[in-house]
């Protein structure tokens, strides 16, 4: 049996800064946004490539905006990575590089902190050692 992690809630205070910010900044896909009633709104947004999505809304958490859980995006280039989010308006740090990876780091709006990891290794065909 598979177990496929397909969607992960981010606490957000103001939705439509929050949609902006992942689509025109950090360049996901918005892939819905519904209000199914008038106490709910979902909005998913897909990174490019990604199985994985990311939802926020209206009626969705009981958790305060900004204290979600550090995620983490792999990229096959740290650079164009970087350069596409400081390009973007997004306070981007430098990148960082260390024995298991290339990074970079940001926050939305809110404070929710993301990681972009760039993995030599996998773009060479090694194992990791």
């Amino acid at each position: 049996m598979d177990w496929k992690l397909e969607l992960v809630f981010v606490p957000v205070s103001d939705v439509d800064r929050a949609k902006d910010f992942y689509v025109n900044k950090v360049g996901f896909n918005a892939d819905y946004d519904e209000r199914p009633s008038d106490d709910v709104r979902f909005v998913q947004l897909t990174p490019p490539g990604s199985a994985c999505s990311i939802c926020m809304g209206e009626g969705l958490l009981d958790a305060p905006a900004g204290t979600g859980t550090v995620l983490q995006m792999v990229v096959d280039d740290i650079q164009e990575a970087h350069d596409h989010l400081k390009n973007n308006g997004v306070d981007v740090s430098d990148v960082e590089v260390l024995p298991w990876g290339h990074f970079v780091y940001f926050a939305d709006p809110d404070g929710n902190k993301w990681a972009v990891q760039y993995i030599p290794w996998r773009n060479a065909g090694q194992a990791a050692g």
